[in-house]
């Protein structure tokens, strides 16, 4: 996976990771809309 998603499950970008399993990733948006802004890729 070439996207910036993918990248991001590589560890290609740094995110700020609040939960990862073997299913999905969760790590906080870089530009929040709200207090807690989590993204989570599965």
């Amino acid at each position: 996976m070439s996207t910036i998603f993918g990248k991001i499950l590589r560890g290609e970008i740094p995110s700020d990771r609040v939960y990862e399993d073997e299913h999905c990733i969760a790590f906080r948006d870089i530009n929040p809309a709200a207090p807690t802004h989590v993204l989570v890729i599965p």
